[in-house]
């Protein structure tokens, strides 16, 4: 009888370092490496380790979990991490995915009062894309709603599928937040598709980064797809713990992301029969 072929993409699976906060960043590492993910997405942020490229390396070889991807600080909360000049601080992330052997950078859209960066920045981020091999990859966002009010916060639009950037980061939790369809935009970014934020939302107001397969994202379909078009990029595993009590329900969150992100990231090459 014929059996089924399952088809495993190259994508490595990795945490974000972000997903054990507010434990550090150096938890980050020993988390990863426990659970057996198969490398780490560094969130730039506040610990000082996050922003020190030999701590970092340090805490790769240590832990023998590689550094995937950077994702520059680009939050709200991160706006004088590495000076305020958000074009340096992609240079300094650039510099450090270099260095660290990191293969992507995750970046947001300008927010909308950043009026001279947002005016310059699908011509900056192609100029920046073309002088490296390392990706620059511009992330989905979400409007900011209050009530029945929605605030375009981003520029040119939190939505980046539209543009014509060369690699994209697609975000379920953002997609949720945003209420938009997310295979409709994974459509729309194609094989420019080249970093995937695995997390699961609700449709709340708030960006929940829940574990997938605990809201309504189509966390499955999207892992699927990935694996019968052979994606070649990092699927990072962000997704907010910050309500668990200890250490154990941590782990136990993030141990659950991962294997079911390794249950899906498979797909069905289609059947062949058994020789000998």
């Amino acid at each position: 009888m014929p059996d089924a072929v399952l088809r495993v993409p190259d994508a490595k699976i990795a945490l974000s370092t972000a997903s054990v906060y507010p434990e550090s960043t150096a938890d980050g590492f020993e988390i990863a490496a426990r659970l057996g993910y198969d490398g780490v997405e560094v969130m730039v942020s506040t610990d000082p380790v996050s922003q020190d490229i030999e701590a970092l390396r340090r805490l790769s070889d240590h832990h023998a979990v590689p550094i995937l991807s950077v994702h520059a600080p680009c939050l709200l909360i991160t706006q004088r991490v590495w000076g305020t000049d958000p074009w340096a601080k992609l240079v300094r992330a650039r510099d450090a995915a270099v260095r660290l052997g990191a293969r992507t950078v995750v970046v947001h859209p300008p927010f909308r009062w950043q009026r001279s960066y947002a005016r310059d920045f699908v011509r900056g981020i192609e100029r920046m894309a073309g002088e490296t091999d390392v990706l620059f990859a511009v992330e989905n966002m979400f409007p900011l709603r209050y009530r029945d009010k929605e605030v375009a916060a981003y520029a040119p639009d939190w939505d980046p599928s539209d543009e014509n950037y060369r690699h994209f980061t697609l975000d379920l939790s953002h997609t949720a937040t945003s209420r938009s369809d997310a295979l409709d935009m994974l459509a729309r970014m194609g094989d420019r598709l080249g970093h995937v934020h695995l997390a699961d939302g609700s449709g709340s107001l708030k960006d929940e980064h829940l574990v997938p397969g605990r809201g309504t994202q189509p966390c499955a379909e999207l892992l699927e797809h990935l694996a019968r078009t052979s994606f070649a990029g990092a699927v990072v595993l962000e997704v907010n713990t910050r309500r668990c009590g200890n250490r154990a329900e941590r782990e136990a969150d993030l141990a659950e992301a991962l294997a079911y992100t390794r249950l899906h990231l498979a797909a069905e090459a289609g059947a062949e029969r058994r020789h000998g």
